[in-house]
């Protein structure tokens, strides 16, 4: 699973992403892992299950404080996209084609107006936001539908004069675009289109285009910059213009308690909405003006800083995965005494099986039952795995 990081340049995506990858750096064992350019390991939050057990976790990838645990997730870093980037404008084929490695999108605009669509600075935060969203969901729909049209009308002409079965004859055409015939099949009855593919103008191909983005590319707004004087009216008539997900955010505060937390000049668990002071005398005025201002103007005006809300809503809530932990009914412990050393994010409908095959081939080749460490129960194959459970796997071997 990817996560991508979108938006127009000097939204503060970098900056984003920079703090969504810095933690681990900070606070755990496991090192920040720079996967290729403009890749980067970032992390969800879920409760942990150790304290159903009453015991502590030692996890081998991601981290855990007090009861909860940081899952490692994959995070795209798009470079800043332009209007026009569907059509090769900025570096616009290049980095549209490479956010197809993305499951889910989280979308960084500057929510105090201050930049304009190309990123510049503009004067007194008078560039409206809403732009953002709009310019940004049209450039989308415009490369998915510059990949549909791609050979387009020669398949039609196959397809009108074969007759094969609609659904599975586009989703197979589609396929680069994640498109499976189920979803094919409900955008067709969605969209109540003719069976004869020939009739199916460009105003259809776009109207299809919009539906396949918007399913299999869910987004999140990230509204960044929400300290900004001004941004938090920008804010709130966002959320009544727009039906997405919007979420008021700070990158740069996030990143400046990521880094005081480093430095072990404060405590700060990502996502909190708080922090302590452990060595208030090694601060400077500024640092201390600094964190002030954050406290007071983005944790307690918000909550928290909203990068990791984002991101756990990206993970949890579009793509509604869930975490499960391995582990044995009478021993939570690996061969090496790390107490359930590992959770996986998985897909919602997620079986007992699925899950078997996802620890090992072999696991799920043998699979026998699967055992509720919690309840203690067995559960069969098709059993749904729920978040949070504890999963042990019998094998005929």
């Amino acid at each position: 699973m990817k996560i991508g990081l979108v938006g127009k340049p000097s939204s503060g995506k970098s900056t984003f992403f920079k703090a969504s990858t810095l933690a681990e750096v900070a606070i755990a064992p496991y090192p920040f892992t720079t996967i290729a350019k403009n890749e980067g390991v970032g992390f969800v939050k879920v409760e942990c299950v150790d304290k159903d057990f009453s015991t502590k976790c030692n996890p081998r990838f991601g981290y855990c404080i007090d009861g909860r645990r940081f899952v490692p997730v994959e995070l795209l870093d798009v470079a800043g996209l332009v209007p026009g980037a569907h059509e090769g404008k900025g570096m616009g084929n290049q980095f549209l084609d490479d956010l197809n490695q993305a499951d889910a999108l989280i979308h960084i605009i500057d929510v105090s107006g201050s930049t304009n669509e190309k990123g510049e600075q503009v004067p007194s935060l008078s560039y409206d936001p809403a732009n953002d969203i709009t310019f940004l969901e049209h450039e989308l729909d415009m490369w998915y539908l510059r990949l549909i049209e791609k050979g387009w009308e020669k398949f039609a002409r196959a397809v009108n004069q074969e007759k094969p079965e609609l659904n599975k004859a586009v989703a197979k055409q589609l396929s680069s675009l994640r498109v499976t015939e189920k979803l094919m099949e409900k955008v067709i009855q969605k969209l109540n289109l003719d069976s004869n593919i020939m009739s199916w103008d460009r105003s259809i191909l776009l109207r299809i285009a919009t539906e396949l983005r918007i399913a299999t590319k869910p987004m999140a707004i990230a509204c960044n910059k929400i300290d900004v004087k001004g941004a938090g009216g920008n804010f709130e008539r966002l959320k009544k213009e727009f039906q997405h997900l919007l979420v008021p955010c700070s990158a740069e505060s996030e990143l400046a308690l990521r880094e005081a937390a480093r430095h072990e000049l404060i405590k700060y668990t990502p996502g909190d909405e708080n922090f302590e002071m452990i060595h208030e005398e090694k601060l400077s005025d500024k640092q201390k003006n600094a964190l002030s201002f954050i406290k007071k103007e983005v944790l307690e005006e918000y909550g928290s800083t909203g990068v990791q809300n984002v991101l756990d809503i990206a993970v949890f809530g579009l793509l509604k995965y869930v975490a499960i932990f391995p582990g044995g009914v009478n021993k939570l412990e690996d061969q090496h005494g790390n107490r359930l050393p590992d959770c996986f994010l998985m897909p919602p409908g997620t079986t007992a099986l699925d899950f078997a095959f996802k620890l090992h081939t072999d696991i799920g080749n043998h699979f026998i039952k699967a055992l509720d460490v919690k309840s203690r129960r067995p559960v069969g194959k098709e059993h749904l795995l729920k978040n949070r459970d504890v999963i042990e796997i019998v094998t005929s071997k």
